[in-house]
């Protein structure tokens, strides 16, 4: 199957230079299970299961290249500093699922790197329980993680579109979330990830969103647009890459230096085009 993000992304890369730092720019990774059963019914572009050996791979990259990690809450103090020598590389999981525990933090710790969790809070309990047919973690498992060094944000409650609910549901699903991680961990959350397809065209719902993210304690967010974070990015909605199985070191340096930032674009019209037609 020919990828077309990946033709594009690799002519960009080798077409220019671009450095994270000088560049003022940061990457956030974006993945969410690493496990050998991957999502191979979809197009590589959505699937969202990275397998163990190629996430051992690309945190074999971030170390050799030199990248040092950092947490989504530091992301916007280091982005409006002055541009240093590091490299730096925000990584981050969606949903709290277990395989988090098993095959991933035994290789960033083996890296000496760290990562933010963005759980969904109603499927995080004291015995295990499933999201999408997952098995995610458990609250002991969480402060064992947190204890090491992992940051942990807010996914929601029941991880909902919320751009479909109503303006009370959305603050529920916010505040709810952020409640019972901050109860079953004893430290404050200030970040949150948009669960879904981020509506970026949406402005007025992005608006109403940041203010009951504002009032509800948060600092920072991220969402599921491509890119990567600059000084003008929006603090609660800050831009991720996504990656998977099908990122071979070629395409995830690529994504790292900037040659994958066209794909928010298409990306956007794509959404601005089914909002019209819906």
């Amino acid at each position: 199957m020919i990828r077309l993000d990946r033709v594009v992304t690799l002519s960009f890369a080798a077409s220019r230079r671009s450095d994270t730092r000088l560049s003022g720019r940061i990457p956030v990774l974006m993945y969410h299970g690493i496990s050998h059963d991957e999502d191979t019914g979809r197009h590589p572009y959505y699937r969202t299961v990275t397998s163990p050996q190629v996430f051992e791979k690309q945190m074999a990259h971030l170390h050799r290249s030199g990248y040092s990690t950092i947490g989504v809450h530091q992301i916007r103090r280091e982005v409006e500093g002055p541009a240093e020598s590091a490299q730096l590389v925000s990584i981050t999981f969606d949903d709290g699922y277990h395989d988090f525990y098993v095959h991933a933090f035994p290789v960033l710790k083996k890296y000496g790197f760290t990562a933010t969790v963005f759980l969904p809070s109603q499927f995080i309990a004291h015995q295990r329980r499933q999201f999408r047919g997952r098995e995610c973690m458990t609250w002991n498992e969480v402060r064992e993680l947190k204890e090491s060094g992992i940051s942990f944000g807010s996914h929601t409650v029941t991880h909902p579109q919320l751009r479909e609910l109503d303006a009370s549901d959305v603050k529920s699903e916010v505040s709810g979330s952020k409640c019972s991680i901050e109860q079953e961990l004893g430290a404050p959350v200030d970040s949150f990830a948009y669960p879904y397809a981020f509506p970026e065209e949406d402005t007025e719902f992005k608006g109403r969103l940041r203010g009951i993210l504002a009032d509800a304690g948060y600092t920072c967010g991220v969402c599921t647009s491509v890119g990567r974070v600059t000084k003008q990015s929006d603090p609660y909605f800050m831009r991720r890459l996504p990656v998977n199985s099908c990122d071979d070191i070629r395409l995830f340096d690529a994504k790292l230096r900037g040659a994958y930032d066209w794909v928010s674009h298409p990306q956007k019209w794509a959404k601005s085009v089914k909002s019209w037609l819906r």
